[in-house]
């Protein structure tokens, strides 16, 4: 039975489709997470599910009973559903051992186990409005989770971390299921963040689901070109410098090749694939990106390591089975990230 059920789900406010109808179902265990430029419409769908707007239309079903929303009940939400929101919201001046207490409905050997998961226990004394940013939200995330919900949705959970904070709630995020049973629907702008974690992911696009599937067909297999930005840098190859990577293939009419930075491999000058000249060289750390003109059209290529300097001369090849077709876009149309 699926812990969660969303069936052609919309919001329309004001005249304005804040979000088209959607429809997709999570099992209890999946990894599932929404993800696109913001204001695509992830945190209104997230904020439908957990019961805290009225939807136009549609039905979302969660813990096999139906979600109703705040013109059905006084008190907006759901049982067995917990939402953490961008902003931690926690009472002020009052010590974390107090807030927790009020909010634990667990007995006392699994609430420490949750205070231990989420890295908090040496905080307890301290008072909420003395704890940094990443504090608050693994505190706030221990409080949700000591009323033992089955579903947790998580709202743009690492924005306004700093990068040793929200690699620790990355850690704890991905304890959840195999040490407390929770299921999670996650929610990000940045596509680094799910893309290890999540089973699947859901792309939306101005209120519109555009594509769903796992990490690894978004990544390699984007529907258009936006989603393809939204999911790392890419290259699209046209006219002569496609047919000179891929020599004696036919090109698919109004289409570009896809072809992702790492897909792409120097060889010397005359050991097989489209001649090029080099442009520029970075050093980005664990990888240098080579840009290089193929026919007059501009490449990225990353690899480990390289002498090749600009104006040097270099061939390139593509990886067997890289690449994919995706539909130009139109001229003048512009790809948001």
């Amino acid at each position: 039975m699926d812990i969660l059920t969303v069936t052609n789900l919309s919001l329309t406010e004001n005249g304005f489709t804040a979000l088209k109808p959607i429809s997709f179902r999570q099992k209890p265990g999946q990894k599932l997470a929404l993800a696109g430029e913001s204001g695509a419409g992830k945190s209104t769908l997230l904020q439908l599910v957990a019961g805290l707007i009225q939807p136009t239309t549609g039905t979302v079903q969660a813990n096999g009973s139906r979600v109703r929303g705040p013109q059905d009940v006084l008190v907006p939400g759901h049982p067995g559903v917990a939402y953490l929101s961008q902003k931690s919201d926690l009472p002020q001046f009052l010590r974390v051992e107090q807030v927790l207490r009020y909010a634990n409905k667990r007995p006392e050997s699994e609430a420490q186990a949750v205070y231990e998961l989420c890295r908090i226990a040496h905080l307890m004394t301290r008072r909420t409005d003395q704890l940094s940013g990443g504090e608050q939200q693994r505190v706030a995330l221990a409080r949700l989770l000591l009323g033992a919900p089955r579903l947790l949705l998580l709202d743009e959970p690492f924005s306004n971390l700093d990068r040793t904070h929200k690699r620790l709630l990355q850690g704890i995020i991905d304890e959840l299921g195999t040490r407390l049973g929770i299921t999670c629907l996650l929610v990000s702008h940045d596509a680094a963040d799910v893309l290890g974690w999540a089973d699947e992911i859901l792309v939306l696009h101005r209120g519109r689901l555009v594509q769903q599937g796992t990490p690894g067909q978004l990544y390699h297999q984007p529907v258009d070109e936006a989603t393809a930005a939204l999911f790392g840098d890419y290259n699209l190859v046209r006219g002569a410098a496609r047919r000179a990577l891929l020599p004696g293939r036919r090109i698919k009419k109004d289409t570009a090749l896809l072809v992702r930075p790492e897909q792409l491999q120097l060889r010397p000058v005359g050991s097989g694939g489209a001649r090029g000249t080099v442009q520029a060289v970075r050093f980005l750390g664990s990888y240098s990106e080579v840009e290089l003109t193929i026919a007059d059209q501009l490449v990225r290529v990353r690899v480990a390591a390289t002498t090749l300097q600009p104006r040097d001369e270099t061939s390139v090849a593509i990886m067997a089975e890289a690449g994919w077709n995706i539909p130009l876009t139109p001229p003048g149309a512009q790809v948001t990230i």
